[in-house]
């Protein structure tokens, strides 16, 4: 059963039957809001450009970052499956980033997810954006954050694991930042570790 987070709420990540996770994707999905005006039907659906990336922490010390340049971390454990540059048109993942947790080093002890438009469009240009996290052993959808108000910020900090008491949890932040890339999102970031 999935939980749809809200800004701030925080899920564990330990299963039903008490046991650990192994492995988790977190998946990116988003559509370009429809143009609107004359020249909107003359000009067709724009292309948006978001990119999910994944920023591993040992404390507030920045260790490694996985994203479409760089997609596997250096341990292994941490992989990107690709860019998308346009964007989805349905309900599915558009961007991925498999984490697995066993293989995650001990000094490890957060991942942020972020996303940004590299391209520089707003969020006001897009729609149905979410980040979701999904067991990767059964495929069952764990938690769920939807984007939703638009907004002038190119850039978002979507969520992050975390270790707590021997497992690991997920806090959604869902916090609008400025940023075509990772590099730009790492002071805001930071407030959140």
């Amino acid at each position: 059963m999935s939980v749809n987070l809200g800004k701030g709420q925080q899920v564990s990540l330990s299963k039903s039957d008490g046991s650990a996770l192994t492995s988790v994707r977190m998946g990116l999905g988003w559509q370009a809001a429809p143009r609107k005006g004359f020249l909107a039907k003359l000009t067709g659906p724009r292309e948006i450009d978001l990119d999910a990336s994944a920023l591993l922490f040992a404390g507030r010390e920045s260790v490694d970052v996985v994203y479409f340049q760089h997609l596997t971390s250096n341990d292994g454990s941490v992989r990107h499956t690709g860019d998308n540059l346009v964007g989805g048109a349905g309900t599915g993942d558009d961007e991925t980033i498999l984490v697995d947790l066993g293989r995650v080093p001990v000094h490890i002890d957060q991942i942020v997810f972020t996303v940004n438009s590299f391209t520089g469009q707003t969020f006001a240009e897009v729609q149905n954006a979410f980040c979701r996290l999904i067991d990767e052993t059964t495929g069952q959808e764990l938690a769920r954050y939807t984007l939703s108000g638009g907004g002038t910020y190119t850039a978002q900090i979507m969520a992050k694991l975390y270790r707590a008491g021997g497992g690991w949890q997920l806090k959604a932040i869902g916090e609008p930042a400025a940023g075509r890339t990772f590099q730009d999102l790492l002071p805001a970031v930071t407030a959140h570790l």
